[in-house]
């Protein structure tokens, strides 16, 4: 198991980036054979990242993987082909939707351990193609309808690009009113640095 402190050590320090500290707390979630979303897929990392936490070897884990861009779902099956084990690209369902449609995709009933979203542009692709606060805010309040007690839904936001922070403040007021008696929230933030990502936690009691 993966040492978070060690991670969270070295994020402090500059040596480790945000999406390293998701990881190292996804890894403390997910289990094998859990069911996990990935609400936008982008070039496939964190989908990859998911499919190494739920993969058994009954191939009974699974990853939802979203995205509405097409371009994003080809990156992210390029990357999966690259697998030693073609059986564990099978664990994966690419699905060409926005992050808010989760609930129409994902079959009713799935104990879906982890929700996590990418927030901002697809990376080498068009920046002006990004996420919106408000389709991010009906993705969140779908993604706390799905999430199982226990789980975790893990928002990474871009803040750099116009519109960036916008986002940002529709994830931060969808996280400050949630009921404390079912919801743990917390954010962790570069204060010297304004456009570095803020990476946002939302556990499900």
């Amino acid at each position: 198991m993966v040492c978070v402190e060690g991670v969270m050590t070295d994020y402090i320090f500059g040596k480790k980036k945000a999406t390293e500290v998701a990881h190292s707390i996804w890894k403390h979630v997910v289990k094998k054979g859990d069911a996990v979303v990935d609400a936008t897929c982008g070039n496939g990392y964190d989908t990859l990242a998911m499919l190494n936490m739920v993969a058994d070897e009954s191939c009974n884990g699974r990853v939802y993987s979203l995205d509405i861009q097409e371009s994003a779902l080809q990156n992210t099956a390029s990357l999966l082909d690259g697998l030693p084990d073609p059986d564990k690209k099978e664990m994966v369902k690419l699905i060409a939707t926005c992050h808010s449609k989760m609930e129409v995709v994902i079959p009713r009933g799935v104990n879906v351990r982890l929700v996590a979203f990418n927030l901002g542009y697809l990376p080498g692709g068009d920046k002006t193609l990004i996420t919106k606060s408000d389709t991010t805010q009906l993705a969140m309040e779908a993604a706390s309808r799905i999430v199982a007690s226990g789980g975790l839904i893990s928002m990474l936001v871009y803040v750099g690009h116009p519109g960036g922070m916008e986002e940002y403040d529709t994830v931060e007021g969808f996280a400050s009113q949630l009921s404390v008696n079912d919801w743990i929230c917390c954010k962790l933030q570069m204060l010297n640095r304004p456009l570095a990502p803020i990476l946002v936690l939302v556990c499900k009691r």
